[in-house]
This record gives C-alpha cells, sequence and structure tokens, in this order.
C-alpha cells in the first residue's frame, strides 16, 4: 500500500510540474513598477468630484463603495446643509443609500460620511467619536474648509468633474 501511495505521489508530483505554464505572468523585479501599477490601479476606482461652497471650490474624492455610487448618481446636487455642534454639515435624503455603518473612532478635517443610510455629513474639523458612519470619500484640500462653511447653514453644491 505504502509503494502505492508513493508512486501515485510522484506520479502527480510529475504531471502538474509538467502542466506548468512557460508564459505564466511572472511578477515585476523593480519595485517601482509594481508601486506605479498599484497606484494606477487605485485611480481608476477613485471617483473625483468638487465640492462648492460660497464661491470656494474643493476637490474630493469618493471610496469605492455601493453608498459612494448611490451618492455619485445624485450629482450634480445642490443642497442647503445644516449646522450641527460647531464641527459639521449635514443632509438628510428622502431616502436610504446602502451603508455599511463602522465606528470610525476619529473624524478628520474633510471627511465625508454617510449616517444612518440618508444623512450626508461634511467635517470640517477633526475630533473623535463613538457614532458610526459609512464612509463616502474625503475632501483633498481642507485647510480652509472650516473657515469657508463658517457657522450656521450653507448652500454646497456637489458636482462630478
Amino acid at each position: 500500500m505504502k509503494k502505492f501511495l508513493l508512486s501515485t505521489l510522484i506520479f502527480a508530483l510529475t504531471f502538474f510540474t509538467g502542466c506548468s505554464d512557460g508564459n505564466a505572468v511572472k511578477p515585476a523585479e523593480n519595485p517601482v513598477e509594481n508601486e506605479k501599477t498599484s497606484t494606477q490601479e487605485t485611480e481608476a476606482v477613485t471617483t473625483k468630484i468638487k465640492i462648492t461652497v460660497n464661491g470656494e471650490t474643493f476637490d474630493a474624492t469618493l471610496d469605492n463603495n455601493p453608498s459612494a455610487d448611490a451618492f455619485i448618481k445624485k450629482l450634480p446636487l445642490e443642497v442647503t446643509m445644516t449646522e450641527l455642534n460647531g464641527n459639521e454639515k449635514y443632509y438628510r435624503f428622502n431616502e436610504n443609500f446602502p451603508s455599511a455603518d463602522e465606528r470610525v473612532g476619529k473624524i478628520s478635517t474633510g471627511d465625508l460620511m454617510l449616517y444612518d443610510s440618508s444623512y450626508v455629513v461634511l467635517f470640517y474639523k477633526d475630533f473623535s467619536t463613538s457614532y458610526s458612519y459609512t464612509r463616502l470619500g474625503r475632501i483633498l484640500n481642507s485647510e480652509r474648509l472650516e473657515k469657508t462653511l463658517g457657522g450656521g447653514n450653507v448652500k454646497v453644491k456637489f458636482e462630478k468633474f
């Protein structure tokens, strides 16, 4: 029985080794090439939008998820966002978006999130939170966001590039 198992194992190894494809894709020898490829792939799935508030335009990227996909289908969109807690603006849609809420722990200036499946929230200050959100994206040039949003409600325009 041992001879039979050993023979079968040797046959299988020989057979599968002989079936290897000489044209198989080999990893790039240059690590920089790998970095470029993965960066290009990331850029291909990232959707860029612009957000305009009080005449100031901010560039943003949306994540690659069903929530962000549903949001981008609403664009272009101009809404009045309501002030809340001195750190965020929100707008409530009449319908729910797909969501995958998670406790994010920390909010950063420029985060664009979905709360409770129907609230789009734009954060203009950093802070810690115990609330759960679904990430939609992020404003890239958020340095002047707090000053631009100011206090109170504000009209915000979201549009594709």
